[in-house]
């Protein structure tokens, strides 16, 4: 008697725990949110009805990057990079400003993130350099024209100011590197100013400094840096095993800043408990587990490195954003993918795993692929690749 599955292939799982966290983040999104919207907006389903619009247009996108051959993308990157860097120039300029940051354009039917677009066209620079040099077994270098423009990218996000975002920007594509074969000593030389860098940055700005003091000892700053990390980790212990319930967790009542956002997971364990907790990370955990399959499966560079360049940047920002609400990390400001409130995060996720199920179809239905050269023509092929 054959093995009963739960679904046919790699792609359907990837589909379904996906479309499972998108219902689990839209209950989690309203009940963290409907009293900061009827207080301040006279309307609870405020941030619910910009969440439905955002994922309508998330699902117009998935079925879009799921019929395009993903090996088309490959001769849209320039176009993709260079409306990301005038997006990102014109939100230091007439963006929204929020807290102090400028991450944001006013569309009129939602607020656009550009650094979260940064985040998807980092992957397809960085896979539409990597994927010929994986395929023709090249050397891999890091000091590259790509790297330099991610880098133009990463520094005018830091300007938002979003250190968190500006890292992954540009971690994301090193991390690609050391995937497709960069020899470690490269790393190792990279890493070093990098890190300065970094440390550079939190010395100059004195409220990050103060984080990551609030980090390392949240109880004595819970009165200032350290008030979400102790208001968070209170949250997420009072819920217990089995939750307080869905709707009744009393974090969101101004308590708990951004509760709806960078600290939704602290609301879904305070309502759903350790036990809901247990269970999103199990689905991340599939998620993980179904995508590296379909990696495995790929035989082309361009798309081996689209779907590890997907995963590292769904997972990756599960767990930093898990370990920053928890209290392991400082707070970067993560969103938790499918499950924070975000209408530019969520759509660009979507468009993620739309590409992710659309190599993976490729793969199943063609296990001895051509290499992308094989489809894009010549006049379109991406000059970032040359040498």
């Amino acid at each position: 008697m054959p093995r009963q599955k739960f679904w046919v292939n790699n792609t359907e799982a990837v589909l379904v725990i996906m479309s499972i966290l998108i219902v689990i983040g839209t209950i989690n999104v309203f009940s963290a949110s409907f009293v900061l919207a009827g207080t301040q907006f006279h309307n609870p389903y405020y941030f619910l009805t910009r969440h439905l619009i955002s994922l309508t247009v998330g699902i117009t996108a998935l079925v879009f990057t799921i019929k395009v051959d993903y090996r088309r993308w490959r001769g849209g990157v320039p176009l993709l990079f260079a409306v990301t860097l005038i997006a990102l120039v014109l939100v230091l300029i007439v963006g929204v400003e929020v807290n102090g940051s400028k991450r944001w354009l006013n569309l009129v039917v939602m607020q656009f993130q550009p650094s979260e677009l940064a985040k998807l066209v980092s992957i397809l620079m960085a896979a539409a350099y990597l994927g010929p040099r994986i395929d023709k077994k090249l050397e891999i270098r890091v000091f590259t024209t790509p790297m330099f423009m991610l880098l133009v990218l990463s520094a005018l996000i830091e300007l938002q100011p979003d250190l968190g975002t500006a890292a992954l920007v540009f971690g994301i594509p090193l991390i690609l590197h050391v995937l497709a074969g960069l020899e470690w000593k490269w790393l190792g030389i990279l890493i070093v100013p990098v890190v300065l860098i970094i440390i550079g940055l939190t010395i100059l700005q004195p409220y990050r400094l103060e984080r990551m003091k609030a980090w390392i000892d949240p109880w004595p700053y819970q009165q200032n840096q350290g008030y979400q990390t102790v208001q968070s980790m209170s949250a997420i212990g009072s819920g217990g095993f089995f939750g307080v319930g869905l709707g009744e967790g009393t974090g969101k009542y101004s308590y708990l800043p951004e509760a709806h956002t960078d600290f939704a997971f602290a609301i879904f364990c305070q309502e759903n408990g350790y036990l809901g907790a247990i269970f999103l990370i199990f689905l991340l955990s599939l998620l993980t587990f179904y995508g590296g399959k379909i990696a495995n499966q790929v035989q082309d560079g361009f798309g081996k490195m689209i779907v590890s360049g997907v995963l590292i940047l769904i997972v990756g920002q599960s767990v930093a954003n898990i370990a920053m609400v928890s209290g392991i990390l400082p707070v970067v400001g993560v969103p938790l993918p499918f499950i924070s409130y975000g209408g530019t995060s969520l759509i660009i996720n979507m468009v993620g795993i739309g590409l992710l199920v659309n190599v993976g179809q490729y793969a199943t239905k063609h296990p001895k692929q051509v290499t992308t050269e094989d489809v894009v023509p010549t006049r379109t092929r991406l000059r970032l690749v040359k040498k």
